[in-house]
């Protein structure tokens, strides 16, 4: 296995810095997504980063009334990997997924 480069202090700082503002981004949208302000739609069809680099199955949980189970369920009976993203989603599964949770 490689090992990785070795950063200055600075630059280890600025990618620390990067890598909270975007999980901070990807709770921000999984809290609206609990709320309803954000639908699954809307979700699938943002070309955003944050949205990419999200997890299907935290997508999937943060829905109202879909826990777990059920969303491991759905990936399952789609064909969706567990450590899928949502970037790497091709397009028939984007449309299983509203057709099978109707948001």
């Amino acid at each position: 296995m490689a090992t990785p480069p070795q950063l200055t202090p600075e630059q280890r700082a600025n990618a620390l810095a990067k890598a909270a503002e975007a999980r901070v981004a990807r709770a921000e949208l999984k809290n609206k997504l609990k709320m309803g302000t954000v639908t699954l739609a809307d979700a699938l069809k943002s070309t955003s980063n944050t949205v990419g680099k999200l997890k299907v199955v935290a997508l999937l949980e943060s829905l109202p009334g879909v826990g777990k189970v059920k969303a491991r369920k759905i990936m399952d009976d789609i064909g969706i990997a567990d450590n899928r993203r949502v970037q790497g989603l091709g397009q028939q599964q984007k449309i299983s997924l509203l057709d099978q949770l109707g948001k």
